[in-house]
């Protein structure tokens, strides 16, 4: 009877361990470290304006105000933003260096393969500055044959290069590509006439212009496919209860009006944006 008894505690025992370990065991996923130690790390460029820059000590802009309301998704979570070269961003966020990235990630078929990409934040189709009054160059591809400039490991840098290569082809001439650590020091040169114009996304240039009105000018339309901007987590097991909670909030703000309402306070208009990304290819 001991032995049965004995036998009856250690079944028990054993059922209460399984038990108590199924909410621990969730609790470890990415998402419940964050809620356990109430800290939300995450990393952006605040080099972007107008989406994250720095501004009386402070990181502020588009992204910022729209991870004010995202945070509600998180009561009694700190937010803590890492201001980082974008160089390092994916590549740190891949080593698990921080929680997310919250910063203008280009939406590409390579990297919806390599992470998890939110929902989509803003637009990000490619246009071209120029200097002011520059009449040289009155559409995109009145670049060829001239330097011009972007940011180093971009989707934007991307884009110029490949659009260098189908003016080439095109019989129109080279376009001599200049590559910058950030985008502040391409709109420098570009002022002081080292190189005749920039590549990014519209919205960002459309700032650039907004800020020195006397020195750029934005050249329309834009070129390439439509593509846009989102954050990104990691494409794991780990990262999807926290990866799910970001899209369901950006798509939340979406749909109530929201991320309109802040980008009429950012760019001056509301944009477009669909409420999930097209499948990698």
């Amino acid at each position: 009877m001991k032995a049965i008894r004995n036998s009856k505690i250690l079944l028990v025992g054993a059922a209460l361990a399984i038990a108590m370990a199924a909410p621990v065991a969730h609790a470890t996923d990415l998402l419940g470290k964050i809620k356990a130690a109430k800290v939300f790390t995450v990393a952006t460029e605040a080099r972007f304006a107008p989406f994250e820059f720095v501004e009386g000590g402070k990181i502020v802009g588009y992204s910022a105000d729209i991870m004010d309301e995202v945070m509600k998704g998180l009561p009694g979570v700190e937010l803590k933003r890492l201001d980082l070269p974008w160089q390092g961003i994916l590549p740190g966020l891949a080593a698990s260096r921080f929680d997310f990235v919250v910063t203008s990630v280009t939406v590409t078929p390579e990297r919806m393969k390599a992470y998890h990409l939110s929902v989509s934040i803003a637009d990000a189709t490619m246009a071209v500055l120029k200097r002011k009054g520059d009449a040289e160059i009155a559409k995109p591809e009145d670049i060829a044959g001239k330097p011009a400039g972007s940011q180093a490991g971009s989707a934007q840098l991307a884009a110029l290069e490949a659009f260098a290569t189908e003016l080439k082809a095109a019989g129109k001439g080279d376009v001599t590509v200049s590559t910058y650590t950030d985008f502040s020091e391409a709109y420098a040169d570009l002022a002081a006439g080292r190189i005749h114009a920039v590549v990014n996304s519209l919205p960002n240039l459309l700032e650039a212009a907004r800020q020195r009105p006397d020195i750029f000018e934005v050249v329309l339309p834009t070129f390439g496919p439509k593509t846009y901007f989102s954050w990104a987590g990691r494409n794991d097991a780990d990262s999807a209860s926290l990866n799910a909670l970001i899209d369901a909030e950006l798509l939340k703000l979406n749909k109530s009006g929201k991320l309109a309402e802040l980008q009429k306070k950012w760019f001056g208009a509301p944009m477009e944006l669909p409420e999930a990304l097209p499948a990698a290819e």
